[in-house]
């Protein structure tokens, strides 16, 4: 995995997780991760993850991608989404439930929340990476579309009213913490993911190793740290269920 202030983040709670459970390997549920992006490497990691997801295309990529990576007596890839959950997650609840990406695609995301929560083993945490109001408004801004900038601010879901949006909804801080305590969740952490990078030209990185590693280093330091994790690409929050 990578050494990015996410990925750091989840190797903290998979160690956990192994000392939780004896040193078995940790239970992971990976809702929406279809083509295995997370799964795979997961997995890799030592893992035991159930990826759920609607996209037979997408689960068919997924088998491809732990087939070439050996993982794939590691990996259950199963169609559906949270509305199965009940029936789909591991017996017990997973020890780490991801929801990346999920959360501003689904119709319904209090139910989804809820469904993700019921999913959680007692003492076992939600990841969920979402997508982010402000960096969105920024970038809006700086482009030039002024107009999109503004709606964004102004819409209470931070969505476009145009077809060309295929997000239902942006998150900002206050809002990703409310939705996930809502569930009966208690949020740990909330952090940024591309806070800066996706803001920095690539000729600054280009042929250049140590800008590369400074960057990475950059990213870590401004994760955490208000007002910059509040304008972060992505939101990124661990919520746990209490034991």
């Amino acid at each position: 995995m990578r050494s990015d202030a996410v990925h750091q983040v989840l190797e903290a709670e998979l160690d956990a997780a192994r000392r939780r459970r004896g040193g078995r390997p940790p239970r992971v549920l990976d809702v929406g991760g279809g083509s295995g992006v997370w799964a795979v490497p997961l997995a890799s990691a030592g893992c035991s993850v159930t990826v759920v997801d609607p996209s037979p295309n997408a689960l068919a990529m997924l088998q491809r991608r732990a087939v070439d990576a050996g993982v794939a007596d590691q990996i259950t890839p199963l169609q559906g989404d949270t509305d199965a959950l009940s029936a789909l997650s591991p017996e017990g609840g997973a020890d780490l439930v991801l929801a990346h990406g999920l959360l501003e695609v689904v119709d319904d995301v209090e139910a989804a929340v809820s469904a993700l929560a019921e999913a959680t083993a007692p003492g076992g945490a939600v990841s969920v990476l979402a997508a982010n109001r402000y960096a969105a408004i920024l970038g809006w801004a700086l482009a030039g579309r002024l107009a999109e900038a503004l709606q964004l601010i102004q819409d209470p879901n931070g969505r476009l009213d145009e077809a060309s949006d295929t997000l239902q909804r942006r998150f900002d801080t206050d809002g990703l913490r409310e939705v996930l305590a809502g569930a009966g969740l208690t949020v740990e952490l909330i952090q940024g993911q591309g806070v800066l990078s996706d803001l920095v030209p690539g000729s600054a990185l280009d042929n250049n190793p140590r800008a590369a590693d400074t960057m990475a280093e950059l990213e870590r330091a401004a994760a955490l740290r208000a007002p910059l994790r509040d304008i972060a690409t992505r939101l990124h929050a661990i919520a746990r269920r209490p034991a």
